[in-house]
């Protein structure tokens, strides 16, 4: 049998070392490389020394915690990250998500449904294009420039800077411009979450909160990406040309 091939690096950030072993033996297994820290100092320096292709990172640590290695991170990185935390109220898993983590759990976790969030996020990062959105690469808005190949957006001539996932979310919302999304939907389509698991929509409320403060003049008066109530969200229809690459 032909040996599986490399996988991507995965960085496990976590002050408990039975959970650092398990992780790192079973990420393993299904062929990731797996890289460990036991606290937010030396997140910071294996993440430098590494660079891995995903961050899972824990909550509550010594010297920094996850949310301040979430926030250097995001200073530099657009590189995947999954939080794992152990608080119980809803407004501090969502801080998380609002420094830029793409996913949370909360423990105690499944080993499994890790696993799974791994997979899925690493998946939608990929630089491949969404299904239904237009092959021609480089859809105009007005000032905005989205390039569905390269996996930028340019206001101008000035890059700005998304997450995998935000893009993977502007991305879906761009495939059916003036259709609206459920949060059910986006959630199925962005983070493979499947109907019948309950999870906190607020993960696309939070990303969609993102996402505005990066694209719109005034976030809190959108005019690309609206809410349609009841519903969801939707990108406003796209009546401008769309260009094809190199033109």
């Amino acid at each position: 049998m032909a040996p599986a091939p490399a996988k991507e690096t995965i960085l496990i950030v976590d002050d408990e070392a039975s959970i650092r072993r398990i992780l790192e033996a079973r990420l393993s297994m299904i062929g990731y490389q797996v890289v460990t820290a036991s606290d937010g100092v030396e997140a910071l320096e294996v993440f430098h020394r590494s660079e891995p292709d995903l961050v899972v990172l824990d909550v509550m640590m010594p010297r920094i915690d996850g949310y301040g290695v979430c926030q250097e991170l995001r200073k530099e990185s657009d590189v995947p990250i999954v939080m794992l935390t152990a608080l119980g109220d809803v407004a501090d898993r969502i801080t998380g998500l609002e420094l830029g983590a793409d996913d949370y759990l909360i423990k105690p976790f499944s080993p499994k449904e890790l696993e799974a969030r791994i997979r899925c996020v690493l998946r939608r990062v990929e630089k491949d294009q969404a299904a239904g959105i237009p092959n021609s690469g480089v859809i105009q808005v007005g000032d905005l420039r989205i390039d569905t190949n390269k996996r930028q957006v340019f206001r101008n001539d000035e890059r700005i800077r998304l997450t995998g996932m935000e893009f993977s979310l502007l991305e879906l919302l761009v495939s059916r411009s003036g259709e609206p999304f459920s949060r059910g939907e986006i959630l199925k389509e962005v983070w493979g979450y499947t109907p019948e698991r309950h999870v906190d929509t607020r993960v696309v409320d939070v990303h969609i909160s993102r996402l505005r403060s990066k694209l719109e003049d005034d976030p809190a008066n959108p005019e690309l990406i609206l809410t349609a109530r009841g519903t969801g969200y939707l990108f406003q229809r796209i009546v401008e040309a769309i260009v094809s690459e190199g033109t």
